[in-house]
C-alpha cells in the first residue's frame, strides 16, 4: 500500500446553401463591425489556450505536489504507476531500451514476457500505438540530452489534457455564439476535477489518451451539424474522421463508447431532427475508423464482431429497405417508427451474434456477464462478472458526486437546462412526426430547426445517453461530467434559449436577453472565484511524498537477487508493477480483454483460495511459475464487503463456503484444505516440500517453487 508523507511547506457569417433534400431555416447573418468580430473572436480563441494550458500546468503542478516525483527514485517513479498503468508504460519503456527501434517493434509483436510460455502479438492484443509512437519519437528527436524519458510521457499526456479543454470550450462557444459560455464550461471542468478526470494519478490509463481525442470528435460534430454550413463542412468532416480514429487506436473499449453514439446518430435520424444524409456519413466514420483499427491491430477479432458495427450494418440496412419511414401521419409514422426500432434491434442482435460465431470471439464475453448480472437479469458465480461486480467504479454513481457538482452550482444549472432542453425537444419530435418530412411545409421545417438546432439537438441525445451510462456505471462518469460543463454552460449563454424562457414568463424583450445571458455567467463565475480560488490556494501548497518502502523493496530485490529469466506469478496488479520494474516474466496482467487470459488468472489466484499445495504446485509450474508473490492485503483482505472479497470470488467459484460469519449458498461445501496464502506461512509440510520462502517483509512474501527433481512423489 502507497502512503503520501507530507513535506513541510511554506506560505507562499456564411453563405446560405441551396435548398436541397434537407431544408435549412433563414437565419439573418449576424450585423456589427467586422472589426468587432475579429477582435472577440481573438479574444475567445486566447482565453481558449489560456485556460487549456492552464489545466496541463495545474494538473502537472498536483502530480509534482502529491508524490514529489522529481525528486524520488526511478523505481519508486515507476511503482508510482500503479496497475494496469505500469503495465502500459512498461512498453514505452521497453521500446526505448531496445537496441533499435525495429528491434523493439519485434519484441512487442513476438512477446513471451507478458505471458510466460506464451508468445503474444501486444499491438494486436493491446491499444499502446501511442507508447511505441511516444517511443519513436523521443529516439528520433534525440531528446535523451534535454528530457527524460518519463517526462517526455508526462508532459504528452497533461498536453493532451490542454486539447480536452480546448474542444470543450469551442463546443460550447459554437453552441451558445459567445466565448464566455466556454470560459464557464473549461472552469467548471477544472473544479470539479475529482468527477472530470482522474489524469494526475492515472497517467498512462488508456481514456487520459482518448478521451481528448473524443472531445475533440465532438466539437467537430457540433460543427458539422450546424445550419448554413457549407465553406468549412469538408474540413470539419476531416476533423470528425481523425479524431474518431484517434479515439478508436487508444482505447479499447473504443467500441462500447461509438456504440452509444450511434444510438445518438440513430434517435436523431429516427426523429427527423438531423439530416439523414449527415447521419450517414457518421455512421460511414465509425466504420472506417474501426475498420483502419482492426488493419493496424492485425485483424483483431474484438473489433469486427463489435456491437456498433452490427447495429449501424443493421440500421442501414432497415433504413434502405424501409424507405416509407418518414410518410404519413403521426400515429402511422409512430406505429412505423416502432416496426423500424424492432426490426433494427432485432436484426442487430442477430447479425452480432453470427459474426462472433463466424470469428470465435469470445474476448468480451466477460463484460456481457457482467451486465447481464448488473442489471439483473440473473445472480452468477462466475468468477470475472464477479470480479467487475465488486469493484465500486462499476457499480452505481455514489451519491457524494452530485453533492460536489452541487457546490460547484453545475448540478442544479444542468438540471434546469436539461428539463428545458427536453421539453422543447419532444416538442419538436411530436411536430416532425405529425407530418410527413416529403410534404412538411418550408415554414414548419424552419421552424422546428429555429427551435432546436441539429447540433443543440446532438448535444442534448448525447448528454441524455452517457448520462444513463455514469449513472449505472461510475467508472463511466468522465464521458457525462466533462460533456455536461459543455451542455449546461452553453445553454446559459445561449440567445435562443432565453428568448424562449422570457417568453414562457412573458417577460421577453431583446434587452432582458442581453442582460440574462451575460449576468448569470458572470454571477456564476463571482461566486467560482469565491468559494474556490481560496481553495484552489491551499490545495496547490499541500505538498506530499511518495513512500512505500515496501514495495521499493520487494522490487530491488527482485532485480538483484533473481535471474532476468525468472517468471513470477501473483496478483495483477503487483505483477504489472514487476514488469515495468524489473523487466521479469510475468504469469498475468490486467489487461483483461482474453478469455485464456482470464482462465489464466482465476487458476494463479488459487495461491489465494483453499486449495491443496499440491494442486496450486502443480498449477504454478504449468505456467513455468519460479517465484509467487504473496500480499496480504489480498490474503487478510477487509477493504470489501463479505462475498466481495478476492478469497470469497475464488471459494464461490470453487463452491467451498466463505471464511467468517453470515450465510453461504446451501450448495456450497467446506474445503477440506486451509487457505493457502495463510497457511505456506506456517513452514510446515507438505508446504516445506513445494515451496521455500526467500524474501519477506511487512507486506510481501515471495515464495520460491522448487524443482521437480527436489520434490518427492
Amino acid at each position: 500500500m502507497t502512503f503520501l508523507k507530507r513535506r513541510k511547506t511554506t506560505k507562499g457569417t456564411e453563405e446560405r446553401p441551396k435548398q436541397q433534400e434537407d431544408e435549412q431555416p433563414k437565419i439573418k447573418p449576424t450585423t456589427g463591425p467586422v472589426a468587432l468580430k475579429h477582435i472577440t473572436f481573438l479574444i475567445g480563441g486566447l482565453m481558449a489556450i489560456f485556460l487549456g494550458l492552464l489545466t496541463s500546468v495545474y494538473v502537472a503542478t498536483l502530480h509534482e505536489n502529491d508524490l514529489w516525483f522529481s525528486t524520488i527514485q526511478e523505481v519508486e517513479r515507476e511503482i508510482s504507476f500503479r496497475t494496469e498503468c505500469g503495465l502500459y508504460y512498461s512498453y514505452y519503456k521497453q521500446m526505448l531500451q531496445a537496441p533499435t527501434i525495429a528491434q523493439g517493434l519485434k519484441e512487442l509483436v513476438y512477446d513471451n514476457k507478458t505471458e510466460s510460455r506464451r508468445t503474444i502479438n501486444l499491438l494486436k492484443r493491446m491499444n499502446i500505438y501511442q507508447e511505441v509512437i511516444l517511443s519513436i519519437l523521443y529516439r528520433i528527436l534525440s531528446l535523451q540530452r534535454y528530457l527524460e524519458p518519463v517526462y517526455f510521457y508526462l508532459y504528452t499526456v497533461f498536453g493532451l489534457q490542454a486539447l480536452y479543454v480546448i474542444s470543450i470550450y469551442i463546443t460550447s462557444w459554437l453552441l451558445s455564439g459567445t466565448w464566455m459560455s466556454g470560459a464557464l464550461a473549461a472552469i467548471w471542468y477544472i473544479l470539479n476535477r475529482i468527477d472530470t478526470t482522474r489524469v494526475e494519478f492515472t497517467i498512462p490509463l488508456r481514456e487520459n489518451w482518448s478521451l481528448p481525442f473524443f472531445a475533440l470528435q465532438i466539437m467537430a460534430i457540433t460543427y458539422y451539424l450546424r445550419p448554413q454550413l457549407k465553406s468549412l463542412q469538408w474540413w470539419s468532416f476531416t476533423l470528425i474522421m481523425a479524431s474518431t480514429f484517434l479515439f478508436c487506436i487508444t482505447w479499447q473499449f473504443n467500441q462500447f463508447i461509438l456504440l452509444i453514439q450511434a444510438l445518438v446518430f440513430f434517435t436523431l435520424d429516427c426523429l427527423d431532427m438531423v439530416p439523414a444524409s449527415k447521419v450517414t456519413s457518421l455512421y460511414f466514420v465509425h466504420v472506417a475508423s474501426l475498420l483502419l483499427v482492426w488493419i493496424l491491430q492485425f485483424n483483431n477479432s474484438m473489433l469486427l464482431g463489435s456491437l456498433v458495427l452490427s447495429f449501424i450494418l443493421s440500421a442501414l440496412v432497415v433504413r434502405h429497405l424501409q424507405r416509407n419511414l418518414k410518410s404519413g401521419g403521426f400515429l402511422i409514422r409512430v406505429l412505423k417508427l416502432l416496426l423500424h426500432l424492432v426490426v433494427v434491434f432485432s436484426l442487430t442482435v442477430l447479425t452480432n451474434n453470427t459474426s462472433k460465431k463466424i470469428l470465435g470471439l469470445e474476448s468480451d464475453e466477460h463484460i456481457f456477464k457482467f451486465l447481464k448480472a448488473k442489471f439483473g437479469f440473473g445472480a452468477t458465480r462466475d468468477f470475472d462478472a464477479k470480479l467487475y461486480l465488486c469493484e465500486e467504479a462499476f457499480g452505481l454513481l455514489p451519491y457524494d458526486t452530485f453533492q460536489r457538482l452541487l457546490h460547484t452550482l453545475i448540478l442544479p444549472s444542468y438540471l434546469l437546462i436539461l428539463v428545458t432542453t427536453v421539453i422543447i425537444a419532444i416538442t419538436v419530435a411530436v411536430r416532425n412526426l405529425s407530418g410527413s418530412s416529403l410534404f412538411q411545409s418550408t415554414s414548419i421545417k424552419e421552424e422546428n430547426m429555429i427551435m432546436l438546432r441539429p447540433d443543440l439537438a446532438y448535444n442534448l441525445i448525447h448528454n441524455v445517453l452517457f448520462g444513463l451510462l455514469a449513472l449505472s456505471t461510475m467508472r463511466m462518469k468522465y464521458l457525462w461530467t466533462s460533456h455536461m460543463c459543455v451542455f449546461a454552460s452553453a445553454a446559459i449563454c445561449s440567445n435562443h434559449l432565453w428568448s424562449l424562457s422570457l417568453k414562457a414568463i412573458r417577460l421577453y424583450s431583446p434587452q432582458w436577453v442581453r442582460v440574462m445571458r451575460f449576468a448569470v455567467p458572470i454571477l456564476i463565475f463571482i461566486y467560482l472565484y469565491h468559494e474556490f480560488w481560496p481553495k484552489i490556494m491551499t490545495e496547490l501548497s499541500d505538498l506530499r511524498e511518495f513512500y512505500d518502502p515496501d514495495t521499493v523493496e520487494l522490487m530491488n530485490w527482485i532485480k538483484s537477487k533473481t535471474s532476468k529469466n525468472a517468471v513470477f506469478a501473483g496478483s495483477m496488479q503487483l505483477l504489472a508493477g514487476v514488469k515495468l520494474c524489473t523487466g521479469r516474466t510475468i504469469t498475468n496482467h490486467p489487461h483483461y480483454e482474453d478469455k485464456k487470459l482470464r482462465e489464466r488468472t482465476k487458476q494463479i489466484y488459487q495461491i489465494y483460495s483453499r486449495s491443496s499445495p499440491e494442486e496450486v504446485y502443480s498449477i504454478l509450474r504449468l505456467y513455468g511459475t519460479d517465484y509467487i508473490l504473496l500480499e496480504d492485503s489480498i490474503c487478510y483482505e477487509r477493504r470489501h464487503n463479505r462475498g466481495c472479497r478476492l478469497r470469497d470470488l475464488l471459494d464461490i467459484a470453487n463452491g467451498h463456503v466463505m471464511d467468517g460469519p453470515g450465510a453461504n449458498d446451501p450448495d456450497l461445501k467446506p474445503s477440506p484444505y486451509p487457505r493457502f496464502c495463510d497457511e505456506i506461512k506456517s513452514n510446515k509440510p507438505p508446504y516445506t516440500i513445494y515451496f521455500s520462502r526467500v524474501f519477506k517483509n511487512k507486506t510481501f512474501h515471495v515464495y520460491k517453487l522448487k524443482k521437480k527433481r527436489d520434490v518427492p512423489y
